[in-house]
């Protein structure tokens, strides 16, 4: 029988079209599990370099793109580290990863319509058990209910399918805890609509950091300080809880308000700033949200950062881009970050795990500090998923039972909120850098707890 051309084009098609579907199956477990790849427009093929094929999937979802990739890649590097240290394995199950990006070339940050779009894929994957992540406090938000209703769960009652997150640096205390007149309407309830917890992390909230940054900038002999946000929900949370903290310990807020990320200059209003009396500026927000430029600016007009007028900034600027982006300007800015220097952590897992990413794939670069929280986060997913059943509802209750003693930044809990309790070591300590030609650390130590009540407000 002779075919046709057009016959033997359907029958190629067809053929393509059978090999993609037996294609997509790969990857199951030989007791017959398959793991469902997330897809390629936001997520990298899935990586698995233990023996035989994965039987569960995590996921890490950060921003891959703009100025917070340098401290991102190597949150990265620190998961695949702690799954290679754990030989891919978590008690009898395989565990494949997946790199996601929230992030979007023009955004040059993350972007609040691909958190939406990879919250609902993570939503319908069933092999996804844990997501690490995010970095972005407004990224999460969007994330954790769509992950806490995945497999449509209903309305008011516990979701047994929630898919559990863990963020090595979600920093905005709304997304765990109601604070007076700090969090937007419907508080953070919005965010669990099952009524079922699903978020937790390793990071300690900006309560605690704005406590740290008043207590530092009353012993640097700051009087009078101005405010500025992003107009982001990190940025707003930084600034209120920074300046309820500030003026607990008795420095005078003699402004606040936000800077447009749009703008070409902030002349105009470092020249308002500087008829205000202020002897600091404190930059609540995101380096990707203009800051190179209104550091440029600011610098231009009020002088150095170590003269007249000081700035501060929270961990949104702490990192090595805030140097590049600002050519220079940031010199003398102080920029705090949950945790402790690399070189003063202590214990020796962490001294291990530090050791084998300055050998490894970190190696000849400065390691950024959420590295090792993202380790952190990695282990305790890891642990969790060890000590379960391999069912999401188990995955998660082992998560809130986590105890950590000297692990890679401290000893902790969870509490019901899913922030760290019963902590100590890195987990409830911060760091004040000083902005030079890179990052040099001038001085750690854990905020007062009457100054943590006063910025939550209490």
């Amino acid at each position: 029988m002779t075919v046709g051309k057009r016959s033997v084009l359907v029958i190629f098609g067809l053929l393509v079209a059978v090999l993609a579907l037996i294609a997509s199956g790969c990857g199951g477990s030989d007791d017959g599990g398959e793991v469902a790849a997330l897809p390629t427009s936001s997520c990298t093929a899935i990586e698995y370099e233990g023996e035989g094929e994965p039987d569960l999937l995590i996921a890490s979802d950060l921003p891959m793109q703009g100025p917070s990739r340098v401290q991102t890649e190597q949150m990265v590097e620190a998961i695949r580290q702690v799954l290679t240290n754990m030989e891919w394995k978590a008690g009898d199950q395989n565990i494949g990863y997946q790199v996601c990006d929230d992030a979007t070339a023009q955004a040059a940050n993350y972007d609040t319509g691909k958190c939406s779009q990879n919250g609902n894929a993570y939503a319908v994957n069933d092999s996804l058990v844990t997501v690490i992540g995010t970095y972005n406090s407004p990224c999460a938000a969007i994330i954790i209910p769509l992950l806490n209703r995945a497999k449509g769960g209903a309305q008011g009652t516990a979701n047994p399918e929630a898919i559990a997150m863990m963020s090595p640096a979600n920093t905005w205390p709304c997304l765990t805890v109601n604070l007076p007149g700090g969090c937007e309407a419907n508080g953070t309830d919005k965010y669990y609509p099952t009524g079922t917890r699903n978020y937790l992390r390793v990071a300690p909230s900006d309560d605690y950091q704005g406590a740290f940054i008043a207590e530092f900038a009353k012993d640097e002999g700051v009087k009078k300080a101005y405010i500025l946000n992003d107009k982001e929900s990190y940025g707003l949370g930084v600034a209120g809880t920074t300046r309820k903290a500030m003026e607990s310990v008795g420095i005078e807020i003699v402004g606040d308000e936000a800077w447009n990320p749009k703008a070409s200059s902030y002349e105009a209003l470092m020249q308002k700033i500087g008829g205000s009396g202020a002897d600091a500026i404190f930059l609540g927000g995101l380096i990707s949200e203009n800051g190179g430029q209104v550091i440029k600016d600011k610098v231009a007009v009020l002088g150095p950062n170590d003269g007249a007028v000081k700035l501060f900034a929270p961990d949104g600027f702490t990192s090595q881009a805030t140097i590049d982006e600002s050519g220079g300007d940031s010199k003398g800015m102080y920029l705090s970050i949950a945790g402790v220097p690399i070189d003063a952590i202590t214990g020796a897992a962490a001294e291990e795990f530090i050791g084998q990413l300055k050998e490894g794939a970190l190696a000849g670069k400065p390691i950024e500090p959420y590295a090792v929280y993202a380790g952190q986060a990695a282990e305790v997913v890891m642990n969790a998923i060890e000590a379960s059943d391999g069912t999401r509802a188990s995955i998660l209750e082992q998560l809130f039972a986590t105890e950590v003693t000297d692990g890679l930044i401290g000893s902790f809990g969870f509490n019901e909120n899913g922030d760290p309790e019963e902590a100590s070591g890195a987990v409830v300590a911060f760091t004040m850098y000083e902005a030079e030609d890179e990052l040099v650390s001038v001085k750690s130590f854990s905020p007062t707890p009457e100054t943590v009540a006063a910025a939550q407000g209490k």
